[in-house]
């Protein structure tokens, strides 16, 4: 049998608060994109801040994925090259292909 003392009552007790915590947090998650038929797919995505998003490009043309007001971009990539960009800050991101200006899309991030 064990015997609880008052000093390890209130460790657990202390414990507890750092123990949710952690385990409320949940693992950042990678969602993809793909780039095909001159488009994102999905063109709208909703992630949760801290995801990363992998790009890949299946077509035969390059492409990129450019965030202005994020500040940044996957760079140019060319057929089956992918890129990932991580979502560090909480809102909703227009993006575009630099190379084919009418190639647009959304990510929404959670916060």
């Amino acid at each position: 049998m064990t015997t609880m003392t008052r000093r390890s009552t209130l460790a657990l007790f202390a414990a507890t608060p750092l123990a949710l915590a952690l385990a409320g947090r949940a693992q950042a998650a990678t969602h993809a994109i793909a780039i095909e038929g001159m488009a994102f797919s999905p063109a709208e995505i909703t992630i949760a801040r801290g995801d990363s998003i992998t790009f890949t490009n299946n077509d035969s043309m390059p492409h990129t994925a450019t965030f202005r007001s994020a500040g940044m971009d996957t760079g140019r990539l060319s057929q089956g090259q992918t890129a990932s960009l991580t979502f560090a800050n909480a809102g909703t991101f227009d993006y575009f292909c630099a190379v084919h200006p009418s190639m647009r899309a959304r990510v929404i991030v959670a916060g």
